[in-house]
C-alpha cells in the first residue's frame, strides 16, 4: 500500500509552489563529474529516485555521492571503474550516458543497455555511431555493451539524423577530452543540455554553440571539478500548472524558466488560460472548462514529449475535440486505458491521440504506470467526482521531489496511503 496515492477531486488549487532542479539535467550533471578525479558540487538538485540511482552508480564506479538538503558533494577517484552493471542501468535510461564519459576518462566502458519507463523502441544507435566515428569500438555480449578507444578518441563531424537529447550528450561528454574539435550538426537544443555545456565549461571544457543545432567541441587535456547550480526543473513546473488548470484555479510556480515552457504556456493559453509569466515564475488561473486545442510533441523549442500525458489529462475535460500527435515516443499510450477508466473518450490511432471532451470525470482505481502518466492521472483525479486511487504511484517518485505534499499544500485532498 506505500505505492498508492488517494485523491479526492472537486477542489480548486490556489496558492504558490516552488519548484527544484531538472531532473533531466542534475543526472548529466551528475555523470559529467566523471571526467575530472576530485570534489564536484551539484547544488538545486531534487531528492528524487532517479537522482539516488544515479549515485548508487556513481558509487559502483568508484566515486562517493553525498546528499545534504538540496546539495551533492561528489568525490571521483583517480582511477574509476569503467563498468555500470545491469540492476542499475535497467531502472533509469540515463544511464548510458557515462558510455562516453567513461570512454573519454578511461578509454574503455561497460554498459549494460538501458531500461527507465516503457515507451517503445529507442534504440541507442545515434550514441554509438556517433561514437564509432570518434574512434570507439563496441561489442555487444549478453546484453553488456563493452566499448573501448584503442588509440584513444579524436574530434570529428557527427550529423545526427535526429536531434536526440541522449546522443548529444553522450557526444558531448566524449568530445570534450577527445583530441582535437567535435562538429556535432543537428544537435539537441534542450535547456538541460545547456546547462550540462555550461558545468563541463566551469570544468575547462572549450563548447560553443551549446543550445543551437550545431556545437563545437575543442578537446582538452584534462578537466577540473566544479561547483554548478542545476537548471530549474521545466517539467515539474509545467505539471503543477496544469494541475491549478484542470482544477479551474490560480496556481503560481516559483523558481522556474518560464521561457523554457513557451510552447507548453501558449497551448494552454489557447484552452481559455490566464498566463502571467514573469522573469522567475509563472502564474495560471484555469477556465471553468478548457476549449479544445491540437498539441503535436516535438524536440525543443517544442511541446514536450513529457508534457503529453499530464496536457491529454486536462484536454479530457474540454468543451470539444482536440488532438495530441506523438512524435518522440511512439509507445506512449499505456495511460490512455487508465482515463477511460475515469471516463475520458479517449483513442489513438497511430501516433495520434484523438480526445473528445467530457463533462466530467469520476474516480475509480487506476495504475500510475510511468513518471509522467502517474503525475496526469493525479491531475486527473483533482477533477474527478469522488476517490482516485492510484497504484504502483511510486514511479512518480522519479521525477517529483514531493509530489503529494506540494499539492496538498496548494489545497488538493491527497495522501500517500
Amino acid at each position: 500500500m506505500s505505492d498508492v496515492i488517494l485523491v479526492r477531486g472537486g477542489a480548486p488549487l490556489n496558492g504558490a509552489v516552488e519548484v527544484l532542479g531538472a531532473k533531466n539535467a542534475v543526472l548529466k550533471l551528475m555523470v559529467a563529474t566523471l571526467l575530472a578525479p576530485g570534489r564536484h558540487v551539484i547544488e538545486n538538485a531534487p531528492n528524487i529516485l532517479d537522482v539516488e540511482i544515479m549515485g548508487r552508480v556513481l558509487d559502483h564506479v568508484g566515486a562517493s555521492c553525498v546528499r545534504s538538503g538540496t546539495t551533492l558533494t561528489i568525490d571521483v577517484p583517480e582511477d574509476p571503474i569503467p563498468e555500470a552493471p545491469l540492476d542499475l542501468v535497467r531502472q533509469m535510461r540515463a544511464s548510458i550516458l557515462v558510455l562516453g564519459a567513461l570512454l573519454a576518462r578511461t578509454g574503455e566502458a561497460r554498459v549494460a543497455l538501458p531500461g527507465g519507463d516503457d515507451f517503445g523502441s529507442r534504440p541507442i544507435d545515434y550514441h554509438i555511431r556517433g561514437l564509432e566515428s570518434m574512434g570507439a569500438v563496441f561489442e555487444l555480449r549478453h546484453g553488456v555493451l563493452y566499448g573501448t578507444a584503442p588509440d584513444g578518441l579524436h574530434g570529428t563531424e557527427v550529423f545526427l539524423e535526429f536531434p536526440s537529447v541522449g546522443a548529444t550528450e553522450n557526444l558531448l561528454l566524449a568530445a570534450v577530452l577527445a583530441k582535437g574539435t567535435t562538429t556535432i550538426g543537428n544537435a539537441a537544443r534542450e535547456p538541460e543540455l545547456t546547462d550540462l555545456a555550461e558545468m563541463l565549461q566551469k570544468m575547462g571544457a572549450k563548447i560553443d554553440g551549446a543550445g543551437t543545432s550545431t556545437i563545437e567541441v575543442h578537446g582538452v587535456g584534462s578537466l577540473e571539478p566544479a561547483v554548478h547550480r542545476t537548471v530549474p526543473d521545466r517539467l515539474e513546473a509545467g505539471t503543477y500548472l496544469v494541475a491549478g488548470a484542470i482544477t479551474g484555479g490560480t496556481v503560481t510556480v516559483e523558481r522556474c524558466r518560464p521561457e523554457h515552457l513557451r510552447m507548453e504556456l501558449r497551448k494552454l493559453a489557447d484552452t481559455g488560460c490566464v498566463v502571467d509569466a514573469n522573469e522567475d515564475s509563472v502564474t495560471i488561473t484555469g477556465p471553468d472548462r478548457p476549449t479544445a486545442v491540437d498539441v503535436a510533441t516535438l524536440p525543443y523549442p517544442g511541446f514536450h514529449t513529457d508534457m503529453h500525458p499530464q496536457m491529454v489529462a486536462y484536454l479530457s475535460v474540454a468543451d470539444g475535440t482536440s488532438l495530441v500527435t506523438e512524435n518522440i515516443y511512439a509507445g506512449r499510450f499505456r495511460y490512455l486505458g487508465e482515463l477511460n477508466r475515469m471516463g475520458a473518450d479517449i483513442h489513438a490511432d497511430g501516433q495520434h491521440v484523438v480526445i473528445r471532451g467530457v463533462d466530467e470525470l469520476s474516480g475509480c482505481e487506476i495504475d500510475g504506470c510511468d513518471i509522467r502518466a502517474a503525475a496526469a492521472l493525479t491531475i486527473a483525479g483533482l477533477r474527478a467526482d469522488g476517490l482516485t486511487t492510484i497504484t504502483e504511484a511510486h514511479h512518480v517518485d522519479r521525477g517529483y521531489d514531493g509530489w503529494v505534499d506540494k499539492l496538498a499544500s496548494l489545497g488538493a485532498t491527497i495522501e500517500r496511503a
